[in-house]
């Protein structure tokens, strides 16, 4: 919220997560940003790689956006990232309106 507060809307994601990783240093919590996964595919790993905005105390990925709503592909890419990380909670949070707006995702 205080991101929100304090910057408003309207700035890119990159503003956003620079923004996050301040406060949570600050709050001193444990956390990875743009944390890498792999994806196993029929026992090899595809050349294609997810890298998470943050992973909060290695269990909840954080997916920071900044877009007019939280649109399907956002909550498809969570799932995704939920799926190769074997963590059960997801957030997405979207600075990209007036008024913050976040979206929990359970698996």
């Amino acid at each position: 919220m205080d991101i929100h507060n304090q910057l408003g809307a309207g700035f890119l994601e990159i503003v956003y997560k620079d923004a996050m990783e301040y406060e949570l240093r600050c709050s001193g919590i444990n956390y990875q940003r743009e944390r890498l996964y792999e994806v196993n595919y029929k026992e090899i790993i595809l050349p294609h790689k997810f890298y998470a905005d943050f992973v909060i105390y290695d269990k909840i990925i954080l997916e920071i956006k900044s877009a007019t709503g939280i649109h399907d592909q956002f909550i498809a890419q969570a799932v995704n990232y939920l799926k190769v990380s074997k963590n059960r909670l997801a957030l997405i949070v979207n600075f990209g309106e007036l008024k913050l707006n976040y979206k929990r995702i359970v698996l």
